[in-house]
């Protein structure tokens, strides 16, 4: 794909194909038979109960690359990553799917369901409601919706199916006008990413500024651009539940280390990382 096509910025052109790979999908695997396989799936995990602990609740995000930094992550194995991060003390995992700008896969998602018991949230561009049964076919526990791509009767029915599957999805804001939008569809988790997805700039103070419009009933996530554990209880204290780490965690040598490092929690306590379990 060419990524310098004139007038798109990435996140144009990652939504852009990203229907384009559905539409195959579609073809491929029918409503049908996608439908029979998400009502076998298994019980979803309660991700919204995970978030909301009286504790700093952190969603760890496995992933490989992104458009902004390539690869992250070379030596890159969920199933051996997931475990870890969460005898680390993660209250979820995040685990990007989309496979053409972050080189992710559902695969990778079903190894780090295999390997863990918290709940998994699928991290994609969901654009149509194909992938919200897809996603509960291969097991994720909750997915992501951002507001920037969806248009308000998309957004909402995209919610309201992944309630009807049991699956509660965390809603991406940027904006005051995105969050506003975001609350008038009924979303009860809500995430403030600090990263521009057009620009891909980072601001955390995307996150202090929306955080005072989030309604208490609902469970606000700060996401992106999170670095230390300063970071984490500045956002506690402005009133965040739950926080989401990707880039800090993925390009340390032992994610698990890093992730206790952020939370202010003991490593005497943590299991063996990745590092130790490749050198049995």
């Amino acid at each position: 794909m060419d990524n310098h096509s004139s007038g798109q910025t990435i996140l144009d052109r990652i939504v852009a194909a990203r229907r384009e790979s559905v539409s195959h999908r579609k073809r491929v695997l029918p409503d049908v038979a996608l439908k029979i396989a998400a009502k076998q799936a298994a019980p979803p995990r309660d991700f919204a109960a995970a978030l909301s602990r009286d504790s700093t609740n952190v969603i760890a995000e496995l992933k490989r690359a992104s458009p902004s930094l390539g690869i992250i992550r070379a030596d890159y194995h969920p199933a051996l990553l997931a475990p870890g991060l969460e005898s680390a003390g993660a209250a979820a995992l995040s685990v990007l799917t989309e496979e053409e700008f972050f080189l992710g896969s559902l695969a990778d998602l079903k190894e780090a369901k295999k390997a863990t018991l918290i709940p998994i949230l699928r991290k994609d561009f969901i654009v149509d409601p194909w992938q919200v049964w897809e996603t509960r076919a291969a097991g994720a526990d909750a997915f992501l919706l951002i507001v920037a791509v969806l248009d308000d009767a998309t957004l909402a029915e995209l919610l309201v199916l992944g309630r009807s599957l049991q699956l509660e999805p965390l809603v991406e804001v940027h904006s005051m006008e995105e969050l506003r939008r975001a609350l008038s569809v009924g979303a009860r988790i809500i995430g403030v990413n600090n990263r521009d997805l057009r620009a891909f700039q980072v601001r955390i103070e995307t996150s202090l500024e929306l955080i005072r419009e989030i309604p208490d009933q609902c469970i606000a996530v700060s996401e992106s651009g999170l670095h230390s554990q300063d970071d984490l209880a500045r956002l506690r204290d402005a009133g965040f539940d739950a926080f989401l780490i990707g880039e800090s965690l993925m390009k340390s040598a032992d994610p698990a280390a890093k992730l206790q490092e952020l939370m202010g929690t003991s490593a005497a306590t943590r299991a063996p990382g990745l590092d130790e379990t490749c050198r049995k």
